[in-house]
């Protein structure tokens, strides 16, 4: 089943690469935004939502890329899509000088305003728990 592609930009207000990378593609920095909780174990990640001693999501993922100080691309363990992937690619701004955090997912049609709002809660939960 084929889904559509979304394309999210997020200016950061930061200019340090080093800590940008280190949210994007580390579980200690995932967990403050992206999950409640994040384990890596080599090209597998575990994300957790919720308390685990009560209601939670756990899902499964695999890392398919990663450049450091570039992006981190992974692909859900039973998403159906072939295609289908997330990537968090961060950029410098030409104008700013600041780093711009572009997120690429997939949505099934008629669910990409819902993934779109998923997201920005996300991105609201990162600039809460760093400024950023």
């Amino acid at each position: 089943m084929s889904k559509n592609k979304i394309h999210i930009e997020h200016e950061l207000r930061s200019n340090s690469q080093s800590i940008i990378w280190h949210l994007i593609s580390t579980a200690e920095g995932l967990s403050r935004w992206l999950a409640d909780d994040v384990r890596e174990d080599g090209n597998s990640l575990t994300l957790t939502w919720g308390e685990t001693w009560s209601h939670h999501e756990i899902r499964k993922a695999t890392i398919t890329g990663r450049a450091k100080n570039r992006y981190l691309r992974f692909r859900w363990d039973d998403e159906d899509d072939p295609e289908a992937y997330i990537e968090l690619l961060m950029e410098k701004s030409d104008l700013t000088n600041d780093f711009i955090l572009s997120i690429t997912d997939f949505a099934e049609a008629g669910d990409e305003d819902q993934l779109e709002e998923l997201w920005a809660d996300d991105l609201e939960r990162l600039h809460t728990t760093t400024g950023l």
